[in-house]
């Protein structure tokens, strides 16, 4: 008679632990609450609908474009453009990365940072490449020969990194192709259990059962192009902003510029990991992905609450009343200093929109993650509308043109519009293209979430 006890007792535990008190349906106990906390030096942006397309006549009649109403949830987007600045901070992260899989922990130890200069820490730490004392002892600098400048390369004997070696890997997930091959799409960090559906077929075999058939691998190189600046204009003198535009600190908080789509994707890849990594060494749970923005989220950030307005300002002037330009773009024929700029000018330059961002018209324009196509615009869904294309080396340029979006410097008045649409390749690099990141909110919004609290 004691079994059955025990196999009672056993069960009521079972049950109580479940979070099933007294047979009745509470879901899971002791689940952690949440509150999504503002990125760093990003806006919220509230879900909505708008009209999405030109507000203004085509004047290139390029027939690209064509206004319908579309709905985009909530989201987080960059206050400014990604500065070079910001964008060094990923590119030192790939080169200690690869000194301290050379080195290894131990060897690496004594040769980290880990406060700055206000003895704040730093999060990761990162290597000391200023320091000379035992830095560069016999064993370390044969070890990190390799990632030096040949002799035969080097430029007044300057021991310097060599960029095309800065190499990030990463891995994503074709979701789409998952899903029309028929395979779960269970890809959480929670439970990976299978199923049965109705007709007693285990969706854990139906069709793809092998998850790495889905699970992409990149190898990117991460230093910006710094000669765009000399290739994008000919017969003209700008090896001043290929020798410093991008290394000097006169120009940190600049746009960056002379990065490929494919590399702005993998900084968000970067964002994305140095986020979590720090939310699980705190035990909080993981947030959404940086990405680049789809073109329905940017011309909506874009337009800051204002619908139907052709610039982010409101419109239809590029002037305020005191006539002053509103933006960095060329002005007037070869006239590029009356908007106060010539080339690039700091990411918070000029009045934000009315979602507090700055220059979503003029500076550089801004990549998405929208594959361009003519005709989108004729098949895209009204609910959050996007079409992507991942395409590889072999594709046609065709399948490589990606949106952009807000116009530059170099660009007349009518590329700074709010539905004004353009492209560039993917595996391009321009002197007049750079990006800020989004991220989806976790909730319908701000003010919904709030109603549960």
């Amino acid at each position: 008679m004691q079994r059955p006890i025990l196999y009672l007792g056993a069960i009521g535990l079972l049950a109580g632990c479940g979070g099933g008190g007294q047979g009745q349906l509470t879901g899971v106990l002791g689940r952690p609450g949440w509150y999504q906390v503002d990125p760093y030096g990003m806006n919220y942006i509230p879900m909505g609908s708008y009209v999405m397309g030109p507000s203004d006549q085509d004047v290139p009649y390029a027939l690209v474009t064509k206004s319908k109403t579309v709905s985009v949830q909530a989201f987080y987007i960059d206050q400014t453009e990604i500065t070079n600045n910001e964008y060094r901070q990923f590119v030192f992260y790939v080169r200690d990365s690869i000194a301290k899989r050379i080195l290894g922990d131990e060897d690496i130890g004594e040769h980290i940072i880990s406060e700055d200069e206000f003895g704040e820490e730093i999060d990761p730490p990162v290597i000391n490449w200023r320091e000379r004392i035992n830095w560069y002892g016999d064993e370390e600098r044969e070890a990190l020969a390799d990632m030096f400048l040949s002799e035969s390369e080097r430029f007044y004997r300057r021991k310097e990194i060599d960029t095309r070696k800065l190499m990030f890997e990463y891995y994503w997930i074709d979701l789409k192709e998952a899903a029309r091959k028929g395979t779960p799409s269970n890809w959480a960090r929670d439970l990976d259990l299978s199923y049965t559906n109705t007709k007693g077929q285990n969706n854990a075999i139906r069709g793809h059962s092998d998850r790495s058939k889905f699970i992409i691998k990149e190898v990117i190189n991460v230093y910006p192009d710094t000669l765009v600046w000399v290739h994008d204009f000919t017969y003209s003198f700008n090896e001043p902003m290929t020798e410093n535009y991008f290394w000097h600190p006169a120009y940190d908080d600049y746009p960056v510029v002379g990065v490929t789509w494919v590399q702005a994707t993998a900084f968000n890849v970067w964002r994305t990991q140095l986020m979590n990594s720090w939310l699980e060494s705190n035990g909080e749970a993981y947030v959404n992905r940086f990405r680049l923005p789809t073109e329905a989220e940017w011309e909506y950030a874009s337009r800051g609450g204002l619908d139907l307005a052709p610039f982010p300002w409101g419109g239809p002037y590029v002037r305020n009343r005191q006539g002053c330009f509103l933006g960095n773009f060329k002005p007037l024929h070869g006239n590029y200093t009356d908007d106060g700029g010539f080339h690039t000018v700091p990411v918070d330059s000029y009045t934000p929109n009315d979602y507090g961002l700055y220059q979503m018209a003029g500076n550089v324009s801004e990549w998405t993650s929208t594959a361009f196509d003519e005709s989108v615009y004729d098949f895209d869904h009204d609910l959050n509308p996007e079409y992507s294309y991942d395409a590889i080396a072999t594709d046609a340029p065709s399948l490589k043109r990606k949106v952009i979006r807000g116009g530059s410097w170099k660009d007349i008045g009518y590329y700074m519009q709010t539905g004004t649409r353009s492209y560039e390749y993917q595996d391009t690099t321009k002197a007049y293209i750079g990006f800020r990141s989004v991220m989806t909110y976790l909730g319908r919004g701000k003010a919904v979430n709030a109603e549960d609290l």
